[in-house]
């Protein structure tokens, strides 16, 4: 059995692990919830008045809290971007210069010739996330944005509170009401399949580096190999 001496290494900041958790509740409670306001596929049985059943009203409501939980935990993460320890910052996600890009690709193409043309046995030795891994976050924080402003968009139609009504712009600028409730639907299909990848893809990693990688969300540790001082 093979063996190496292994280090404990601090990855994941406590911030980083809050937001990633209440990132994960907030996601699904807008999945499932916008899935039902789109498409309600059953209602409970029984024909009451509004004042006692009030069930898409609580659908509704879990769904407008769960978006302000959602945008709210996206600043303070951008927050931390700044604040935070190297493996937290902006610039493992976002290029800051050419060769720090160049380096990145290099690293994009070893992973994907792990993760999907299984070409090489191993993947390239990260301790934070690889290129790959980051330039996947950048799109979804993009992806956070869109589905922040289309959902305030729309919700500034039925809400006086100062943060959906910065966002009175989107719904004409997009093409009206209809137009703005399909891409944001659509959006939450790219929230889905992006949630099962990466659940996939961390267990893979979690097995092939043995790294603790799924613990570290949790604890904020991995491990890494430690090697001899030159």
């Amino acid at each position: 059995m093979d063996t190496m001496a292994l280090r404990r290494v601090y990855v994941w900041e406590f911030p980083v692990r809050l937001y990633h958790w209440v990132n994960a509740l907030a996601v699904a409670a807008l999945a499932v919830t916008g899935f039902m306001i789109g498409r309600p596929l059953w209602l409970p049985l029984g024909i009451e008045e509004a004042s006692s059943s009030f069930f898409f009203g609580w659908v509704r409501f879990i769904h407008f809290a769960a978006a302000f939980v959602f945008f709210f935990n996206f600043i303070g993460r951008i927050y931390w971007s700044f604040v935070g320890n190297r493996y937290a910052r902006w610039d493992n996600f976002v290029p800051r210069s050419w060769t720090h890009f160049r380096k990145q690709l290099s690293e994009v193409i070893e992973v994907l010739k792990v993760d999907v043309l299984l070409e090489k046995p191993r993947p390239t030795e990260t301790v934070g996330h690889n290129a790959m891994a980051a330039w996947s976050y950048f799109l979804m924080f993009l992806a956070f944005v869109f589905q922040s402003v289309t959902g305030f968009g729309l919700y500034a139609a039925m809400s006086t509170s100062w943060l959906p009504q910065l966002f009175t712009w989107i719904v004409p600028i997009m093409g009206g009401d209809f137009a703005v409730r399909q891409w944001h639907h659509v959006m939450m299909w790219f929230f889905v399949a992006f949630a099962m990848i990466h659940v996939y893809l961390v267990i893979y990693h979690d097995y092939v580096e043995e790294r603790g990688e799924i613990s570290s969300m949790i604890g904020g540790w991995k491990f890494e190999e430690k090697r001899p001082r030159e």
